[in-house]
């Protein structure tokens, strides 16, 4: 996810700023978060969050909302989806980091992998907006195609944080 980002803040000064929608406030009910995505990745909210998939299906990013009792069985849900699609992560690649944005601790586990088409990128990242809350944020990606989608993920991820 690093060289996503890398790459992401070089597009940003190369292509000119995507058309985004509205701050979306998730889960609705009870804001957590709040997170600007592109009209043409078509958000939806989710039972516990919200997802989107880039216009052409390359990435595929979610944000499920967690707490302390509910983060495993959030964090299992993942990777059941993730296989239920097809993506298989190979673990030997698997490299981990911490930033902070937005105020918000931050830990990165990616992995490369293969999903039914080809080669893909997966993180798994967690990011606390709330003492008691942590956000589950999953990436899949295809390699080779994500990388055009640089300067929107660059400012999909700098729109996340907490719900005022």
């Amino acid at each position: 996810m690093k060289k996503i980002l890398a790459a992401a803040a070089l597009a940003t000064t190369l292509l000119s700023s995507p058309s985004f929608a509205a701050t979306l406030l998730f889960p609705s009910a009870d804001p957590v978060a709040q997170i600007t995505i592109p009209d043409a990745w078509n958000p939806e909210e989710t039972d516990s969050g919200i997802q989107a998939n880039s216009d052409d299906d390359s990435i595929y990013l979610s944000i499920d909302v967690a707490t302390a009792e509910t983060t495993d069985k959030v964090i299992d849900d993942v990777f059941s989806f993730l296989s239920e699609n097809g993506v298989t992560v190979d673990p030997a690649t698997q490299k981990q980091s911490e930033d902070t944005f937005n105020g918000m601790k931050m830990t990165n586990f990616d992995w490369s992998g293969k999903d039914k088409d080809s080669a893909v990128s997966i993180g798994v990242s967690l990011v606390a907006p709330k003492p008691d809350k942590l956000l589950v944020i999953t990436y899949w990606g295809t390699k080779g195609e994500q990388e055009k989608h640089g300067a929107e993920l660059l400012a999909l991820i700098n729109s996340l944080k907490p719900a005022k």
